[in-house]
């Protein structure tokens, strides 16, 4: 409740903040969770401009999903706040077919809803050498080290780390270590359980770092921990990170159902794990321990798979030319080859992008 009462009092002073602004062509919310949406829908009444929102989480599904709200009154409310935001947009971007599909099913949104998928600055994100500073800095060095960077929230089932260091230290293997790099609401639980498991030697909690960092972290991993806890929900989920972590040429350990893992099966990028699973979780890594050419191969494969495909630069094109049609500017032609930017040019679905791929 504390955390919808400060996403409120952002939508109040974002709407405001935006009425000092000049008329915009189109507004654009993006929404992790709706109230920032609703701060669109506000904006766009007040200045009389067409709205598109941008869906990054099916929100508030994913509230009862991890538990932190019971069904009852209150979530009905924002169920129906929900439903009226997408009603109000003149355009919806879903990150995913899965959220695409979720809304569709709520609402009739036929002819305005469009799959525009995350992608990788490539030239931040490339293959380099560890970072030796980071990995004695959190004792790290000469050890295997699988990562997880992100939000440590309580969708993201972090426990499972937890129980696979303590299936560890039962065995007496001191080669592995967890490091997870990020910060959220479940991060001191997750310390504290680490020291009831005595388990704190091989969970590393590196903590928020600043994004800059985020290239030589993820060269310093062994492999990527990718991981959602196991409810039906999370299958639509595609976390950004799986192209930046296959930008760095680094084989991913994929703990997320649906059509993320299918993408990261399709692009013979990592390893699959039973979500909320320590031994499958184990498992993986084992496999990537003793099978150095396995490593390669995935390493390779990712790392091209994200190139052809989700290059951000071609995402943002694709982005730019639904707006543009919303606010009805007209559509930008390439500079150079004086092709249109055509929203509906690219492919969405990982199987879309493999048919297109194919001589």
């Amino acid at each position: 409740m504390r955390r919808i009462a400060n996403y409120l009092s952002y939508m109040l002073s974002a709407t405001l903040a935006c009425l000092r602004l000049p008329r915009p062509d189109v507004v654009v919310a993006t929404s992790p969770q709706f109230f920032c949406g609703w701060a669109g829908v506000l904006v766009s009444w007040l200045k009389w401009r067409p709205f598109v929102l941008e869906i990054r989480d099916i929100w508030p599904e994913s509230i009862s999903a991890v538990g932190a709200m019971r069904k009852g009154a209150a979530i009905r409310s924002l169920e129906w706040l929900e439903r009226r935001m997408y009603r109000a947009a003149d355009h919806i971007v879903a990150v995913g077919q899965g959220y695409a599909d979720n809304i569709a099913g709520k609402v009739d949104v036929a002819g305005r809803i469009s799959v525009v998928m995350n992608g990788v600055d490539l030239d931040q994100f490339q293959p380099r050498e560890p970072d030796d500073r980071f990995l004695s800095e959190h004792g790290l060095a000469g050890k295997f080290v699988c990562s997880y960077v992100g939000t440590i929230g309580m969708a993201h089932g972090l426990e499972v780390v937890i129980e696979a260091a303590r299936l560890l230290m039962s065995q007496g293997r001191n080669g592995v270590r967890f490091c997870l790099v990020g910060d959220g609401a479940r991060r001191e639980t997750l310390q504290q359980l680490a020291r009831e498991r005595d388990v704190e030697d091989l969970v590393v909690f590196a903590g928020r770092q600043p994004k800059e960092r985020m290239p030589a972290i993820l060269a310093s991993s062994d492999a990527c921990l990718i991981h959602l806890r196991g409810c039906e929900l999370f299958g639509t989920v595609i976390p950004s990170k799986i192209f930046e972590t296959m930008a760095m040429g680094r084989p991913i350990i994929m703990g997320v159902r649906g059509e993320a893992c299918d993408l990261v099966v399709a692009a013979d990028a990592g390893l699959v794990m039973e979500p909320d699973s320590a031994e499958s979780l184990l498992d993986c890594i084992d496999q990537l321990i003793q099978d150095a050419q396995l490593r390669s191969r995935l390493q390779e494969h990712g790392l091209d798979f994200v190139r052809d495909n989700y290059d951000r630069d071609e995402l943002a094109a694709k982005m730019l030319a639904i707006l543009q049609r919303v606010a009805g500017v007209g559509s930008k032609r390439d500079s150079a080859s004086g092709e249109e930017a055509d929203a509906d040019r690219l492919p969405t679905r990982h199987d879309e992008i493999l048919e297109s791929s194919r001589p």
